[in-house]
């Protein structure tokens, strides 16, 4: 490493003149990012729906009481019977009051989900079965609603069945913080039965009194300020968000940003898939007209033009880019300083030696450091398994790459997420699986005719999924598929050692074992072991097996028999023998994603 003074030198001596160069400086950026507008005036405010989530254990009855509140069916069409999605849509009850409601997954994996869930609303309702009680994600959507400081109503559903206990439900609830009315608290609870439509409205009621209690409110006038719930790629209308507005009123035309995308809004529609002209402040909508896909839980602002979008985005990705650059550089700086070190201590224990010594010292150091040089091209011996991962919505690919980041098996086999995206599986993603001879997994997305056909030539493993929990299972499998088997030994027969004595065969002397079966067989094509005390003295196949004089293939319990090895083995009365085989069994990897 050349210091600045031995820099100069050189240049002197050999001739030249230097002159010290500038180093350009960036210029300092404006920040053009969109801020949110100031606290609205009390005076334009209106009051608006409440948005509740429903939030609560998987098979609760989530859906079913959101079913029932809106007379359709969508717990019929879940896959598997699980709720893998946020549902948002408005309920009208007959006396005229609205509601925005939302349905969270309860199942493990979506964790995520929920504490978005919780972010947006204003009420939590707590569906808890009377037969099942508190359950693991009934606490953990409990812990989200107090982090989010949101009130809570408890539905105590299945209260139809005679194994249920509406009252053990609401003592374990006590253990949680979560204290009802009839406890002297300030939760209410309220039974109900989601399948046959029982207290229903009581429940609705519950809802409409705690949200007028609140005074929600909210400025329909001014820009659109909102939450995006969902995100997913539609065939016919291009990336598609359902999002809630919290201000302002959605119309055709607004411009639009969220995270690091921009829209156009180009048509909005309801949960029932019917357009609309404009939402207000709590509704649920869909927005079509994004350019990019934009993630599952990003605030939306509204802008003025489509210039000031590209510009706010623009700022937002040179942001992150300048963010990512420091993280780099502190690797560097990092490095640096190891290499420094390295070589001032190689400095230091040259530093005794003149020149000449310290040139010779250096090069017979360099030959053997080359002489040792690894290969270029080393194949990796490690196992690794390269995934592609693409899902129907941004949740359902957020949740899955959550799991993915839980694997801690690196030591059997490497997790590898080549790529993941949301949307069907193209082409491109088939390239991808070729090229890193890898697998794609597909969550609730379809591939095409085409697609499958390239996949089953090329011999790329395609797996789609509709539940969670099954994608999981077979991605372990394949986790397991890729190790490599181990010999698993089965015990056949134990025999012991009565006398010993010498048979000659030919010129030869051999020596023979007179032995009694004491469990189950022996079986001359097996593998054998003979064991005294501790010690084992020999292992190898038997040459002969006889019962009497016979020469036999099975000797069974209890049985009588002699037999010599294919090794000369000083036998002792009271020597064990035993029978053993020797099978494959496949291992199960050791990672737990935890359901």
């Amino acid at each position: 490493m050349l210091e600045e003074d031995w820099i100069k030198e050189i240049v002197k001596r050999s001739g030249m003149k230097f002159k010290w160069a500038k180093l350009t400086e960036d210029k300092v950026r404006e920040n053009k990012d969109v801020e949110r507008q100031p606290p609205p005036d009390p005076a334009a405010l209106v009051p608006r729906p409440p948005v509740v989530t429903i939030m609560g254990h998987v098979d609760h009855g989530k859906t079913t009481l959101l079913d029932s509140l809106r007379k359709s069916q969508v717990a019929a069409m879940e896959a598997g019977g699980i709720t893998q999605h946020i549902g948002a849509f408005l309920v009208q009850l007959p006396s005229g009051e609205r509601i925005t409601f939302l349905d969270t997954p309860g199942h493990a994996a979506f964790s995520a989900m929920r504490a978005r869930g919780t972010l947006v609303t204003d009420i939590v309702i707590l569906v808890v079965a009377a037969d099942d009680g508190v359950m693991k994600q009934t606490i953990e959507s409990i812990q989200h609603a107090k982090k989010a400081k949101v009130p809570i109503i408890v539905a105590v559903n299945k209260c139809d069945k005679h194994e249920a206990d509406p009252s053990r439900v609401k003592q374990e609830l006590l253990a949680h913080d979560v204290v009802c009315e009839e406890f002297g608290g300030d939760v209410q609870a309220i039974h109900v039965s989601a399948l046959k439509g029982d207290n229903l409205l009581e429940l609705a009621e519950a809802t409409v009194t705690l949200a007028e209690v609140l005074e929600l409110k909210a400025d329909p006038t001014g820009q659109v300020e909102g939450t995006i719930i969902e995100s997913r790629t539609d065939k016919g209308k291009g990336p598609v968000s359902t999002a809630i507005i919290k201000r302002g009123t959605l119309r055709k035309g607004c411009t639009l940003v969220a995270g690091k995308s921009w829209a156009k809004v180009r048509f909005m529609f309801n949960e029932n898939n019917q357009a609309v002209s404009e939402a207000g402040p709590s509704t649920a909508v869909e927005i079509v007209g994004w350019k990019e896909l934009p993630s599952a839980g990003e605030e939306i602002l509204e802008v003025a033009s489509e210039q000031r979008a590209r510009e706010v985005v623009d700022w937002r990705c040179y942001v992150e880019e300048q963010d990512k650059l420091k993280e780099d550089m502190k690797a560097i700086e990092a490095k640096q300083h190891e290499h420094q070190e390295s070589y001032k201590k190689e400095r230091e224990s040259m530093a005794h030696l003149s020149w000449k010594q310290r040139k010779s010292a250096m090069y017979r150091a360099n030959k053997q450091r080359m002489a040792f040089r690894p290969s270029e091209r080393v194949e990796s011996q490690e196992l690794t398994l390269p995934l592609i991962v693409k899902g129907d919505v941004d949740g359902s690919v957020e949740a899955i790459l959550n799991i993915l980041d839980s694997y801690d098996a690196d030591e059997q086999c490497q997790l590898n997420v080549v790529h993941f995206g949301v949307g069907d599986i193209t082409e491109n993603d088939l390239k991808l699986a070729e090229t890193f001879s890898g697998t794609i997994y597909g969550f609730n997305v379809a591939a095409s005719k085409s697609v499958q056909q390239t996949a089953a030539k090329t011999g790329i493993p395609l797996k789609l999924h509709r539940v969670i929990y099954k994608l999981i299972d077979d991605l372990k499998d394949e986790l397991s598929s890729k190790l490599p088997p181990t010999l698993e030994e089965n015990v056949i027969g134990e025999a012991s050692v009565l006398a010993t004595f010498d048979v000659t065969v030919g010129k030869k002397k051999v020596p023979v074992a007179g032995c009694r079966v004491q469990k189950g067989q022996l079986d001359r094509r097996m593998k054998f072991r003979v064991i005294r005390g501790r010690d084992v003295l020999w292992e190898g196949h038997l040459t002969t097996l006889k019962h009497h004089k016979d020469d036999v293939q099975t000797v069974k319990t209890g049985m009588e028999c002699g037999l010599s090895l294919d090794r000369d083995v000083d036998f002792r009365p009271g020597d064990e023998i035993v029978c053993y085989e020797e099978a494959e069994k496949q291992q199960k990897i050791s990672w737990d994603p935890g359901f």
